[in-house]
């Protein structure tokens, strides 16, 4: 049966998406802490190279494959019988894997006494079982410091410092190298899969698995790694073409919107793929404005799959990953792209920005957030009024004491300053304190909301100063006439956040008059 990639792509998105969508219900609602008033929820940011990950695993999933984990760690004999006379080539570009010998520990007299210059009298039999127990793999390294403190009596401390002091052969251990490898394709786990399933399940199999490869490069540069995700799928099925490999990246770069798609045939010619099987698979890249390699894929050896008793045609795809997330991205350094914490230089978005900006204190009980928005209540029903004033914000038992809470003005202005209504709004990489008025338009319809007021920050304030007199029943006032900064109406912007706005050229301007006052008392 010739392979049709678009039936096949819209009956298998049908049949995920009803599945994905039943999935959904597991999912439970959260709310939100009562106690943090406005304060802009957090959202963390996906990784690149995931997020294309994630999106490749719902492609693969929609288009019917099913998805497997291949070994990770596998014999250089697999590499051998898969490759045949390339695998010289292959496994020099592997990392074989290392451990350190476990020593033969022998217990000199003058080893002995000098144990007991740290220890005192210990049973020399015991630490002679101990290492010969080690030796033969009883317990792990980790454990060695452990059981010598038990045998000596002593603490872990002084046991590593024996081994370090009396032992000098487990300073001198070197890694001896087997003959395991890290695999540096997924062909090396797709034969040793197959192997295991090609008899038991009915045809076609299609599988898929996104997963690390290694591969000892010269160096790290803008274009390779030591480590990099390979998005790699098998269909073995009685007959298989470079057609059904070309329908398969095809549908696959269509979830990512990518149509136009070109295919070359590799002049590498692998050994293990049929020969002019093996294509390469490109994609535009219009920051470089050119035709990227994303993909390879071809149709294994009858000889290689003969050494894994493997009967039927098997067809492989490998995307890179990290190939195809450049492309998405726009990038030209897959370090940047991969490792950006450590090639690129941090930025910040003004979301990022603002969703680090905190309200410092705030009431820790229910009842202190009830009191933190009367008072809020209060001072925006009486933020005109005249002083000398002042009104009842609260009026309540408060975990068995009476309560009183005011709102109050002493001096003749009005209740609430010019700014007490200012809110903390984030705008080109910089922090502003403003009122929600046309002079601001621009910075509240382009900029990052906070939904901080200074009002607010100041009223929960107020409630958690209550929480913490109510032991002592001690009566109290906070007074905020002039801010001039982020402290000042109890907002806090950790010192690494203002460093990276000051160093990018940014403000963090929060200054105004407020003029909130707040008292209380306990009856």
């Amino acid at each position: 049966m010739r392979f049709d990639p678009e039936e096949w792509k819209k009956k298998a998105e049908k049949d995920f998406e009803e599945a994905w969508k039943a999935g959904k219900g597991i999912v439970e609602e959260v709310s939100l802490n009562e106690a943090y008033p406005r304060n802009l929820i957090s959202i963390g940011r996906p990784h690149p190279v995931y997020e294309v990950i994630e999106r490749l695993r719902r492609a693969y999933l929609s288009l019917g494959f099913t998805e497997v984990i291949n070994p990770l760690i596998v014999e250089d004999v697999h590499v051998k019988k898969q490759f045949g006379k390339e695998a010289l080539a292959v496994l020099d570009r592997c990392f074989y894997l290392a451990t350190l010998p476990r020593p033969n520990v022998g217990i000199s007299e003058k080893q002995i006494e000098k144990i007991r210059e740290i220890v005192g009298d210990f049973d020399a039999e015991g630490l002679r079982k101990v290492f010969h127990l080690y030796k033969k793999g009883v317990f792990g390294g980790d454990e060695l410091a452990y059981k010598i403190s038990q045998v000596l009596n002593t603490d872990d401390t002084t046991a590593l410092k024996i081994l370090d002091e009396v032992f000098p052969e487990f300073k001198e251990l070197k890694p001896v190298a087997n003959n395991l490898t890290l695999r540096s394709h997924m062909t090396t786990g797709w034969f040793i899969t197959l192997s295991h399933l090609i008899d038991k399940y009915p045809l076609p199999i299609k599988l898929f698995s996104i997963d690390r490869c290694f591969r000892r490069e010269q160096g790290e540069d803008a274009s390779r790694l030591y480590t990099y995700f390979s998005a790699s799928c098998v269909y073995a099925d009685e007959e298989v073409s470079v057609e059904d490999g070309k329908a398969i990246a095809q549908a696959l770069l269509s979830h990512f919107g990518f149509e136009k798609v070109k295919f070359k045939e590799d002049e590498k010619k692998s050994k293990y793929y049929i020969p002019n099987t093996q294509t390469e698979v490109y994609i535009y890249h219009p920051a470089r404005k050119e035709w990227i390699e994303v993909a390879t894929f071809g149709i294994y050896s009858p000889v290689a799959l003969a050494n894994y008793d493997i009967d039927v045609p098997v067809l492989n795809l490998g995307m890179g990953v990290e190939r195809l997330a450049m492309v998405i991205q726009g990038a030209e350094d897959v370090r940047k792209l991969v490792y950006p914490q450590i090639y690129s230089n941090l930025t910040l978005s003004d979301v990022e920005i603002a969703s680090r900006i905190k309200v410092r204190e705030v009431p820790r009980s229910k009842e202190g957030v009830k009191i933190a928005k009367a008072v809020i209540g209060a001072f925006e029903r009486y933020r005109d009024e005249i002083g000398p004033c002042e009104f009842l914000a609260y009026e309540g038992d408060f975990f068995g004491v009476h309560l009183k809470v005011y709102v109050l003005e002493r001096e003749k202005v009005k209740l609430c300053g010019p700014a007490a209504f200012n809110e903390l709004v984030v705008y080109n990489g910089s922090i502003y304190g403003i009122p929600k008025t046309d002079e601001w338009l621009e910075y509240f319809e382009n900029g990052v909301e906070t939904g901080i007021r200074y009002v607010d920050a100041f009223s929960y304030l107020v409630a958690a100063k209550i929480e913490e007199s109510l032991i002592k029943r001690e009566n109290g006032e906070i007074r905020v006439r002039v801010v001039e900064s982020p402290r000042d109406i109890n907002i806090e912007i950790d010192e690494k956040l203002r460093n990276y706005i000051v160093s990018r050229g940014g403000k963090i301007d929060v200054r105004g008059p407020t003029f909130l006052s707040a008292r209380w008392e306990f009856e």
